[in-house]
């Protein structure tokens, strides 16, 4: 299975950088998700979690606005604000 090139980037720093299955995200019009080979587009976010999902790992990360672009390389989330959930 072909893997998608994930980054969410804060202000402050880059949270996550990686090759992942799936992500899900709030967007503006909906929550979408994303696998390697979507076709490219760009859209607003809205507060909400951002879903990163490898194999059987899945990391929660909140966020509050900001953009997200999907290229042919990949999904890049500029987030506003964003932190990792913690998964009990």
């Amino acid at each position: 299975m072909a893997r998608l090139r994930f980054s969410l980037v804060a202000p402050e720093r880059e949270l996550y950088a990686g090759e992942v299955d799936q992500v899900i995200a709030p967007g503006s019009q909906g929550q979408f998700g994303v696998l390697a080979g979507h076709a490219p587009f760009m859209t607003t976010l809205q507060e909400g979690e951002v879903i990163v999902l490898d194999g059987a790992k899945r990391r929660v990360f909140g966020i509050r606005g900001g953009f997200a672009d999907v290229t042919g390389d990949g999904l890049t989330i500029l987030a506003e604000h964003a932190t990792e959930a913690t998964i009990q």
